[in-house]
């Protein structure tokens, strides 16, 4: 089956380490937490708030081995008052578990965005 996972994470600062860093957490938190590997990842979406430009998000799951994966990155809509320095993502994979056993994931101060769906 196919199943889309979402997840965010806030990161430190716009700067190439803190996004490369930050994206590398979140992808491995979500791999890890639905016990899955890069072959049974169909596509990420991954996007970043209108702050963050050091660095394209995707570079991090390339660098965990997402050789094959199809990746884009893309900008969040800038709405006043949005919570800074978050990277977004969707990930479209292949699993044997229920939508109800997904775990999405949001990590530090994106844990404020999904409290109903964050692990």
């Amino acid at each position: 089956m196919v199943r889309a996972i979402r997840g965010a994470i806030q990161v430190d600062a716009n700067d190439r380490e803190s996004v490369i860093s930050g994206t590398t957490e979140l992808v491995s938190a979500i791999m890890e937490r639905n016990s899955l590997s890069p072959d049974d990842v169909i596509s990420v979406l991954f996007t970043a708030t209108p702050d963050l430009t050091a660095e394209f998000p995707a570079l991090a799951a390339r660098k965990l081995g997402f050789h094959e994966v199809p990746l884009i990155c893309c900008t969040e809509i800038d709405v006043p008052g949005a919570l800074p320095r978050v990277v977004r993502l969707m990930a479209h994979v292949e699993s044997d578990r229920p939508r109800s056993e997904i775990q999405h994931v949001y990590l530090r101060g994106a844990v404020a965005l999904r409290q109903d769906i964050a692990q």
